[in-house]
């Protein structure tokens, strides 16, 4: 980006109190927009922190990992790139908090459902 935006200045702006992905979209907007073509691409990544050794809770559970081919337990998190020829630029993110629990009788264990979304962070 030519030194536009720096890297201490998005570690700054994200330290500074618990941010969205929708007030994320609206900083980097500018930046997209100089940016964007035809030729651009919306890159989505659904990835897993994996978190063995931690008390699960909403976001810190049992996910599947498909590059594993079986369940971790850890953070899962969607992330939202864009980018155009030799340009990306992170457009958003999203932790995700599994709210609806039900009992696999099975495996005879407890298992999370999945959450729905509450942001569209495109809109604007």
């Amino acid at each position: 980006m030519k030194g536009d935006i720096n890297h201490d200045e998005v570690t700054q702006w994200l330290a500074h109190k618990e941010r969205t992905s929708a007030e994320f979209w609206v900083k980097v907007k500018p930046y997209v927009r100089k940016i964007e073509s035809e030729e651009g691409v919306l890159i989505i990544d659904d990835s897993i922190e994996e978190k063995p050794y931690t008390d699960e809770n909403a976001q810190i559970c049992w996910h599947y990992d498909h590059s594993k081919d079986r369940q971790v337990k850890g953070i899962n998190f969607l992330t939202s790139l864009y980018s155009n020829q030799d340009i990306a630029i992170p457009v958003g993110y999203q932790l995700i908090t599994k709210t609806e629990y039900y009992v696999n009788k099975k495996q005879e264990k407890q298992t999370v459902g999945v959450r729905k979304e509450k942001t569209n962070i495109f809109e604007n």
